[in-house]
């Protein structure tokens, strides 16, 4: 039986803060996960495994799948949350412009007011 171990989901700091700690917690229990799958699938495995050693091998890559499918959802929530912040950083950059431009633009037509008025 062909025993496959890749993981969609990069290692990923566990300082990074935002499910950074839960995330680690989930790569422990994968490489558990897939140790426990290496030890037991052998590859003759189909030709004389038990029926009770080839579900666990089932009940293990499901698990798998579920601790890797757990991590991208964590992945995908942490990057939906950086581009809510980077949109609401760029808001507040283009709202402060247009206050300023608006600024800029009252303190020139007051000034040019006061010229014309001095020399009318």
């Amino acid at each position: 039986m062909q025993v496959s171990s890749s993981s969609s989901a990069g290692k990923v700091p566990s300082s990074s803060g935002g499910g950074g700690g839960e995330i680690a917690k989930l790569q422990k229990q994968l490489q558990s996960l897939t140790e426990e799958l290496r030890n037991l699938a052998t590859p003759d495995m189909d030709a004389n495994a038990s029926k009770a050693k080839k579900e666990k091998v089932k009940l293990l890559q499901a698990q798998i799948q579920m601790v890797q499918a757990q991590i991208a959802a964590i992945q995908r929530a942490r990057q939906q949350e950086q581009q809510a912040a980077q949109a609401q950083k760029a808001e507040v950059a283009a709202q402060t412009a247009r206050e300023q431009r608006a600024k800029t633009e009252t303190q020139a037509s007051t000034s040019l007011g006061s010229q014309l008025d001095t020399y009318a």
